[in-house]
């Protein structure tokens, strides 16, 4: 087994801010030659999409890819909805633990394990205000101590 090169192409940060992320799970994606090179061109876009379980398959809407310069007619629309790719067995994991109350899929990262492009799917659950306001104050908090601890190492 060699070692694959994993190459970031779209970050989900708001989902972070949005959901605690409970479990995470990689997806392969169903995708045309166009938007294969449209990918590597760094031209995607996670922040509005969500994932969906229909009929025992895993679909992202909302997932934006921009239209490839040199595709002309085999372009694509570019907010399609998509397949993701995943085990029977995981969907079904998957389906159970959407059926909880308060669980849903959200599409973390677009990247490519080598020549493939697969999409990490974060099982989250929906953070209150007051949770995202303790965030901020974690990290407001954070950024401080790390301005003081320059600060002191500087003299």
């Amino acid at each position: 087994m060699g070692k694959e090169s994993i190459k970031l192409v779209a970050n989900n940060k708001k989902a972070y801010h949005e959901y605690f992320i409970e479990d995470k799970y990689e997806a392969g994606i169903e995708l045309f030659g166009t938007e294969v090179k449209s990918i590597r061109m760094g031209k995607c876009s996670v922040k509005e999409a969500f994932v969906k379980i229909e009929k025992g398959e895993v679909f992202v809407y909302g997932m934006h890819i921009s239209p490839y310069e040199k595709g002309n007619i085999f372009n694509k629309d570019p907010l399609r909805v998509r397949r993701l790719l995943l085990h029977k067995s995981e969907i079904m994991k998957l389906n159970g633990k959407i059926a909880e109350k308060g669980l849903t899929l959200v599409p973390l990262q677009v990247y490519f394990k080598g020549s493939l492009v697969k999409v990490e799917i974060g099982l989250a659950r929906g953070k209150k205000l007051y949770d995202k306001r303790a965030d901020i104050a974690k990290k407001d908090q954070r950024r401080e101590l790390e301005k003081e601890f320059k600060v002191k190492n500087l003299y």
